[in-house]
């Protein structure tokens, strides 16, 4: 007899890859379970409507961060963080100040990468206006720009599936830990940090390979970017200050409500308050960034609906009784085919957020069945969810570097940003995260 929840992922999975849009192919992949299931089709299509109310928080919070991110890009703060770098530039000749500076703006360039996640959560918003102008900084300087891609896929995961603020609050507090409770795990008392911190640690091992691998001169050819499209505003200390202010305001009111939508909401009203941004841009600024992060918000959404689905199918305590029988009594086993579906589900889906309600349908009772702490079904769900995320060709954290590397069209997609964070993130993150799901 077939399994729904195996068709279903396997469905969701091929339509991926065949560049079927993410949302169409889980409404056809939730529909071919449903019915598989023996849901009918009328309560297949209730049962997903129901779901899609789980997603609806976390979509509208995307909405506001995104309105958040262009407004702050009208502020001229993110340009003067590109100008100061330039700026600093000038008079470095000798090979000793050369190096004192590549490390400075790699330094500079992570520093921004990780703060697009919480303090600045603007998330790839800064890149294309921040990356463009250095480039051709980066070729006098002869950096390898795959160098630049893993440092900014670093800053832009490691942050939020180990930090429980920003973005990390809401793929841990909002995503991971409801929908390990939802499907039968108590999450009282769960210690997000210390079930991702050894995770974190792959990342962060993975980063200072690719920084030694790719700390060699790489040749570039200096070719012209339309000055209008990155010409630096002129901006003035008070606005700098003032926009300084409402940063520190967003980032207090995130951790004290924790909520990104007040947090979102109170920098995108005082941005009008102290006319940073004009009252008749307003409308323009809040669509484009509702714009910009919808597709996100959308899977989110959909992702409920599909899991929802595959709960009330019926087919994944069938599927965990019989992927024990498989894996046998292995701790280690479990865990490692637990962290190789995670990276093929989130490459096919192309966003770690997206990928949790769907995996943690299957993998909260297969964890039960095995007999993992509270800690180490955090571990291993979350880095399931994370895994796929920086080598998935349609990722957001592979796709927003692309973005601003390629601005003059001189860094391929795949070769030198998608298969170099793959290798130096996502194997690091299978060792490590089977180690985490033994120790915790």
């Amino acid at each position: 007899m077939f399994n729904a929840v195996i068709i279903a992922v396997a469905l969701l999975f091929i339509l991926a890859i065949f560049r079927v849009h993410i949302v169409l192919a889980m409404v056809l992949s939730a529909v071919a379970g449903g019915l598989i299931g023996g849901l009918g089709i009328n309560k297949t299509i209730a049962t997903f409507a129901e779901g899609l109310g789980a997603g609806a928080e976390i979509a509208l919070s995307y909405a506001l961060l995104g309105a958040f991110a262009v407004a702050l890009s009208k502020t001229g703060l993110p340009d003067a963080l590109a100008h100061a770098l330039i700026k600093r530039s000038k008079g470095s000749a000798d090979a000793a100040s050369v190096k004192k500076l590549k490390g400075f703006i790699v330094f500079a360039i992570l520093l921004l990468a990780i703060s697009s996640q919480n303090v600045l959560p603007i998330h790839i918003a800064f890149i294309p206006i921040i990356i463009p102008p250095l480039l051709g900084l980066f070729n006098e300087m002869k950096i390898d720009r795959r160098l630049i891609a893993i440092v900014m896929t670093f800053g832009l995961v490691t942050p939020y599936m180990f930090l429980p603020v920003g973005f990390g609050d809401i793929y841990l507090n909002q995503i991971l830990l409801p929908n390990i409770s939802k499907n039968g795990m108590d999450t009282a008392g769960a210690s997000v940090i210390q079930a991702m911190a050894i995770p974190a640690l792959g990342m962060l091992v993975g980063l200072l390979i690719g920084l030694y691998i790719y700390r060699k001169p790489r040749e570039y050819e200096m070719r012209n970017i339309a000055p209008d499209d990155y010409e630096i505003p002129v901006i003035t200390k008070t606005k700098l200050f003032l926009s300084a202010l409402v940063v520190l305001a967003t980032l207090a009111v995130q951790l004290t409500t924790e909520s990104m939508i007040f947090a979102a909401t109170t920098g995108l009203v005082l941005f009008l308050v102290l006319r940073l941004v004009r009252f008749s841009e307003a409308d323009d600024v809040i669509t484009r960034g509702m714009r910009m992060m919808s597709f996100i918000g959308f899977v989110m959404i959909s992702a409920n609906g599909f899991s929802n689905v595959l709960r009330e199918s019926g087919d994944i305590e069938p599927l965990v009784e019989n992927s024990k029988a498989l894996m046998g009594d292995s701790q280690l086993v479990a865990a490692f085919v637990m962290l190789l579906i995670g990276l093929l589900v989130t490459m096919g889906i192309g966003s770690s957020f997206s990928t949790v309600p769907v995996i943690a349908a299957i993998f909260v009772p297969l964890c039960v069945q095995y007999g993992f702490s509270l800690e180490a079904t955090i571990a291993i769900i979350g880095t399931a969810g994370a895994l796929g995320d920086a080598g998935s060709p349609a990722s957001d954290s592979t796709l927003g570097p692309t973005s601003g590397l390629n601005a003059d069209g001189q860094h391929d997609h795949m070769r030198e940003t998608v298969i170099p964070t793959f290798l130096h993130y996502n194997l690091p993150l299978i060792f490590f995260g089977t180690i985490a799901a033994m120790v915790l």
